[in-house]
């Protein structure tokens, strides 16, 4: 939990924060893991099957274990548990992201959006959010959609 911030700052792509209680890191892997809560969790609550992709995005685009997987959307989880409001935090991150990477994020916010077979409004308006944290550009959004659908049709 993020407890009275100092200023943030950068250390390569890491962001640090000093707390009372010590150092606190964020990088894109906790950015990716909360952005893709933040939108399984719109409509309330976190599915088994949206879980399960999660799990999956998060081992397939970090190349992490299971268990790595597993902690790291712990972490995120509690840290949004206790911080609801994390957008700032997550914006900053945003900042090192390519325009790929935003892409690619776009496409895993979709897939986890779709995992448990439908998606609510809610869920939508979500992954608007994130898209708008980590200003994910019109054109971006596009190729996003355009790929998560070719993707379906096989």
């Amino acid at each position: 939990m993020i407890e009275e911030p100092a200023k943030p700052r950068f250390e390569g792509t890491t962001l640090v924060i000093e707390t009372s209680s010590g150092p606190e890191t964020y990088d894109s892997q906790f950015l990716v893991a909360a952005l893709l809560v933040c939108v399984a969790k719109g409509d309330g609550n976190i599915s088994e099957q949206e879980a399960d992709k999660m799990l999956q995005l998060v081992e397939e685009h970090f190349h992490l274990h299971s268990a790595e997987s597993l902690a790291l959307l712990t972490r995120a989880m509690a840290d949004l548990a206790e911080n609801p409001d994390l957008n700032s935090l997550l914006r900053e991150l945003g900042h090192i992201l390519t325009p790929e990477e935003k892409e690619d994020i776009a496409v895993m916010l979709l897939k986890v959006a779709a995992a448990d077979g439908h998606t609510s409004v809610d869920e939508m308006d979500m992954l608007n959010v994130a898209g708008e944290i980590i200003e994910i550009a019109p054109d971006t959004r596009h190729r996003a959609f355009e790929r998560y659908f070719a993707g379906q049709e096989s």
